[in-house]
Order: C-alpha cells, then sequence, then structure tokens
C-alpha cells in the first residue's frame, strides 16, 4: 500500500510538473483521456442545460403514451467523432431538426467552461454538420507548429490559430493581404516567418524596403529584386505592371479558343498554361506602405500618385498574371490621400497585429467583420507576435507566428538561394550579395547595388 501510494504521488507531481512547464506534454499524457471522458459523461447534461436539445417528436411522445411509458427525454446533437489531436479535442456533432450553427456558437463559452476546456470554437462542415473544436491549454502562449504541414503551390503555413489548427497562407484563395501592427508587436516575425515559407518554393519575392532595406535586405539572396526607397519602388512598380501586361498577351496568345479545345484547357491565369509556358509567380512585399503614401513636396505628390496607381493596378489585375501583393505597415488610414481605400478594397486578407488606434483596426476589419476590431485593439502588449487574422468572408481567427529570428531567416534564403529566378524585366532591381557594408545601401545608391 506503502509503494503504491509513493507512486500515485509521483505520477501526481509529475503531471503537475508538466501542465506548469509543458502544456502540450501533459495534454497527450494525461489530459487527453481526461477530457474525453469527461466531454462522454458530462455530454448530455451540458447540452441540456446550455439549451442545445430539442423535444421528442410527436411519434414517440404518442406511443410513450399509447405504451403507457415515461416521455423520452429532450435529444441532443448526436456525436458522430470524437477525435483527439494534439492540442485538443475535435467534435463532429450532428444537428436535430429545428437546431442552427448560430446555437452552437453562442453556447461556445457555457461549454468551455462545461467541459473544462481552455477554448471551444465551432465551424460549418456541411449543411446539418458541425465541428467542435475544443483546446486544452493555451496554444498560443508558447507556439509549436506540427512537424508535418499540408503545403502546396503557393500555400505556406505561417501561424498557429487559437483552436489548434495551422494558420496558411494561400495566395490561388487570396491573392492580396494588408499586414499591420505598432512597432514591436511582431509584425516583422510574421512576414520573416512568410518569407521562410515562400524561400523553398519556385516564386519570385520581389520586396520594398523604404527604412533603408534594414528589413528585407539581410534575405536579398532569395529575392530577384529589392527597392529601399520610393523613388526605386516607382521604378519598381512601374516594371511589375509591364511585366503583368507582358504575361497577359502571352496568355491571349496561348488561350486558341475553338470547339475542339477542352474547357479545362482555355487559359485564363498563368495557372491554366502549360508548365513550360507558365511564367513565375511573384509575389511583392511591401514592408512600410505608409513611406510611399507620405509626401512633402509637390514632386513627392507626383512621385506618390504614381506608386498608389501602380499598387491598385496591381491588386486589381494582378492575380491572373501571377503577382500577388503583401502590404504591411504601422498605420493604415484615408488620411494616407486618395487610392488609399481604393486598395483596401482589393486587399482580401487582413492581419492585425497590436495596434496604437482604432483607425487603422477599423480600416482593416471594419468593412469585413466589425466584431474584430475590438479584439484586435484588445491585444496586450506583452504578447507580441499574437494577431487577428481575416478574409473578406467576415470570419477571423486569433493566430500567433512562431518566433523566427532574422539569423534563422537569413540561413533559409541562403540556403534556398539557387531558387531565386532571374527575372528580365526586373534585372536592373536585382540586388547584389557581397559583404555586410553592400547590404545596407545609400539613399542616392542606384536599385541595382544593395
Amino acid at each position: 500500500m506503502t509503494a503504491f501510494t509513493v507512486a500515485l504521488v509521483l505520477v501526481v507531481a509529475a503531471a503537475g510538473l508538466l501542465r506548469w512547464r509543458r502544456p502540450a506534454w501533459y495534454w497527450l499524457a494525461f489530459g487527453v483521456t481526461l477530457a474525453a471522458l469527461r466531454v462522454l459523461v458530462r455530454y448530455r447534461s451540458v447540452m441540456d442545460a446550455c439549451g442545445l436539445t430539442v423535444p421528442p417528436p410527436r411519434w414517440r411522445l404518442s406511443l410513450a403514451r399509447a405504451t403507457n411509458r415515461p416521455i423520452p427525454e429532450p435529444r441532443p446533437p448526436r456525436i458522430r467523432r470524437l477525435r483527439p489531436t494534439r492540442t485538443g479535442l475535435v467534435l463532429r456533432l450532428k444537428l436535430r431538426p429545428g437546431q442552427d450553427v448560430f446555437d452552437i456558437a453562442a453556447a461556445s463559452d457555457r461549454l468551455r467552461h462545461s467541459f473544462s476546456m481552455f477554448g471551444v470554437t465551432s465551424r460549418e462542415v456541411r449543411s446539418g454538420v458541425v465541428e467542435v473544436r475544443m483546446t486544452g491549454y493555451d496554444v498560443l502562449k508558447r507556439v509549436q507548429m506540427p512537424a508535418e504541414t499540408e503545403t502546396r503551390a503557393m500555400r505556406v503555413p505561417v501561424a498557429l490559430r487559437e483552436d489548434g489548427s495551422v494558420h496558411y497562407r494561400d495566395y490561388r484563395a487570396i491573392p492580396h493581404a494588408l499586414t499591420l501592427g505598432a512597432t514591436e508587436s511582431g509584425k516583422s516575425v510574421y512576414q520573416r516567418n512568410l518569407v521562410a515559407g515562400l524561400a523553398p518554393l519556385d516564386v519570385a519575392l520581389v520586396g520594398i524596403d523604404c527604412k533603408q532595406g534594414v528589413e528585407l535586405f539581410p534575405l536579398a539572396r532569395r529575392f530577384s529584386a529589392l527597392a529601399d526607397s520610393p523613388d526605386t519602388a516607382a521604378e519598381l512598380l512601374d516594371a511589375l505592371v509591364a511585366r503583368m501586361a507582358d504575361v497577359y498577351r502571352l496568355i491571349r496568345t496561348q488561350q486558341c479558343i475553338t470547339v475542339d479545345v477542352p474547357d479545362a484547357e482555355i487559359a485564363a491565369d498563368i495557372w491554366d498554361l502549360p508548365d513550360e509556358l507558365r511564367p513565375t509567380p511573384v509575389v511583392v512585399l511591401v514592408d512600410e506602405v505608409a513611406e510611399l503614401a507620405l509626401y512633402a513636396t509637390k514632386e513627392e505628390e507626383r512621385r506618390r500618385d504614381r506608386i498608389i496607381t501602380a499598387l491598385v493596378r496591381l491588386a486589381q489585375l494582378g492575380r491572373a498574371a501571377g503577382i500577388y501583393l503583401e502590404i504591411c505597415g504601422q498605420r493604415f488610414g484615408s488620411e494616407l490621400g486618395k487610392g488609399i481605400t481604393m486598395l483596401r478594397a482589393q486587399l482580401t486578407g487582413r492581419t492585425a497585429h497590436r495596434l496604437n488606434d482604432e483607425t487603422s483596426a477599423n480600416m482593416a476589419f471594419g468593412d469585413i467583420a466589425p466584431d474584430a476590431v475590438l479584439a484586435a485593439i484588445q491585444i496586450p502588449a506583452e504578447l507580441r507576435g499574437l494577431a487577428i487574422a481575416g478574409d473578406a468572408s467576415g470570419g477571423w481567427h486569433r493566430i500567433r507566428a512562431p518566433h523566427t529570428s532574422l539569423r534563422q531567416a537569413v540561413n533559409l534564403c541562403n540556403r534556398y538561394a539557387d531558387r531565386t529566378p532571374d527575372l528580365p524585366e526586373l534585372a536592373l532591381f536585382r540586388p547584389t550579395t557581397g559583404t555586410a557594408t553592400e547590404l545596407v545601401p545609400s539613399a542616392k545608391a542606384s536599385p541595382a547595388t544593395a
């Protein structure tokens, strides 16, 4: 008996230590079993208390009265599957007639308390089937990406969501995106994760960094073109617009629409072209968009209008030509001048880290998910990297990117430097790599030096 007591005390102490220091290990070792039992035992009573049950059908009531049996109890949604994951549980429910997915979403907070879970979210899989994801611990406190993620062309994992799933940046589904964040909010780390995910792919990276290149020029070996000033950025964007026109001419010559051509082979964008003819897709990263929109003189105003016009053209027409925009900035508001709201309307993906003002949050989410505005301005300063991600569908999630140092990002870019395509249209802006002094160009340097 003494040995059993000692062993029990050691197990309890180990579980407590794991829960404090390594919550993921605790969950896999102890938490997942306890949580699954808790959900199965409490399920019917919790659903009844949360108002997620429906009365039995009339034929069952009539049969109970006719046979003098007890009246059947209200019925909760049927459990189709209970699947444990590395961060929580996934519960798939079949709704009863009369129930709605919004009923489950409205009761998420009550379900979290009743099942003693850290977080509960829900989504509709198909008509009448709802997937409830429950997390057993705070997965965003110490982000650990899964060892294996689903990667395919133009789709890279960049962060972890609060429900434990991976947040992907899919350029085929969401071609252009806006990323906002104040100083020390984690925006640069998010950008490094994005570059690190794109580095192994067959894609051309183009950067515009008006902070004299301190953010993007260390990654120069994986970039096909870089600009470190508004003047160079204007010329680079004009070159991209010219490339876009050339790609459209190529698509037009390859369409050859006749009655003999199958529908699936009619080219409307670069992804419909044969592999040997398909131009390399281009991802344009703008590190600080406000620097491109500010001006003090008439000459700078003309340059600013030229830059914004080129960005709007790329955002409106660039998707089919394989040109995708990643617009980043600390501040994004209508006071940046004409064309800014038109540009925002084309940026389907929205990501907001901690912001210093509500106006930027409204510019990010006010037109797609008003309830995400409050969540964006409530991000605490000590949680660097925490962000709100949404899109034009109105859905949004809390995400956090794993910490990637500048050295790690540089090493990845150097490892895949051989994948950097040489684009003739952007040859003038191709960065040269050499000594550390050459990686930080002066304001008067030519576009070809870095």
